[in-house]
């Protein structure tokens, strides 16, 4: 599937699934220029490290509190959800990215599929300002 989605409140989010099996669809669909695909691919190798660490963070997490209290575990079951989180962060970043260096013709494809699929767009002015 071209677009992933998490869920997100009452609507879901539109995402384009960079990283994951989906990059030779992006590029083929909204036919990415060579700049772009070197900058799909790097980002997509980006996405892979930034989340591997959070997935080991949280693996690490589960085992260390595997006996624990049901008080315990209440806790630690917050902390993971603040480890989900940060990678549907990790996400949302790397998608703007892309969604940043795509023409007006790539752009109004993406917010048609978006729409088509009744899944929110992610909206980019210009560059990403990431913190």
């Amino acid at each position: 599937m071209l677009l992933c989605s998490f869920f997100a409140y009452s609507q879901e989010d539109c995402f384009l699934g960079i990283g994951g099996k989906d990059d030779d669809t992006i590029v083929e669909v909204f036919q990415l220029n060579d700049v772009q695909v070197e900058q799909l691919r790097n980002w997509s190798a980006e996405l892979k490290v930034r989340n591997q660490y959070l997935k080991d963070k949280a693996k690490h997490l589960l085992r260390r509190h595997a006996q624990s209290s049901p008080e315990d575990l209440m806790a630690v079951s917050y902390q993971y959800k603040d480890l989900l989180d940060s990678m549907k962060q990790n996400v949302i970043m790397l998608d703007k990215r892309l969604l940043s260096v795509f023409n007006d013709r790539q752009y109004n494809l993406y917010l048609e599929l978006c729409n088509q699929l009744t899944l929110r767009p992610i909206y980019v002015d210009g560059p990403v300002d990431e913190k």
